[in-house]
């Protein structure tokens, strides 16, 4: 009996955490203080990876791809081709040009850099599979590999669609 007593309580209090949801992502209003390092080169990184995002991919200036991408940069996400010309192709049928904001646009949450890499860490609002009427948070990134002053390499956990 002391057992179930016991159990009962331990249920008890775990109930209200099954209750609780996620604490949600939430972007980074202080875009400067995420291009900041100690290291200039990782600083340089940042800006160089968080310009690409901005004027490349978001303001779709694909004119300005050469600036920013080696020619035989090589793309993980399954959807997108590899090489600058493919990339060039590709967004060039699903984007047009627009203003470059001074800004990066999407939630951003974090720029993180470490050696020839950068990964920029995004909040991402989704459908809830068990309930489309709700939205949930979850993190999507996109990380780059810089050699000679150029992207060479991107990676994301986009899946195949």
């Amino acid at each position: 009996m002391q057992r179930l007593v016991v159990f009962a309580a331990a249920a008890l209090l775990a109930a209200p955490l099954g209750a609780v949801a996620q604490v949600p992502v939430q972007a980074n209003p202080d875009h400067e203080q995420m291009l900041v390092s100690t290291d200039a080169k990782l600083a340089a990184n940042k800006r160089f990876v968080y310009d690409f995002w901005r004027e490349v991919f978001e303001a779709a200036h694909l004119d300005l791809a050469e600036k920013y991408m080696a020619e035989g940069y090589v793309q993980h996400n399954p959807n997108v081709p590899t090489g600058r010309a493919a990339f060039i192709d590709f967004f060039g049928k699903v984007k047009k040009p627009r203003p470059i904001e001074p800004r990066v646009a999407a939630p951003l949450v974090s720029i993180t850099a470490e050696g020839n890499l950068v990964v920029l860490a995004f909040a991402r609002e989704n459908a809830d599979p068990k309930d489309a009427t709700r939205k949930y948070t979850t993190t999507w990134f996109d990380m780059f590999r810089l050699e000679d002053g150029k992207i060479v390499e991107h990676w994301d956990p986009a899946q195949k669609q």
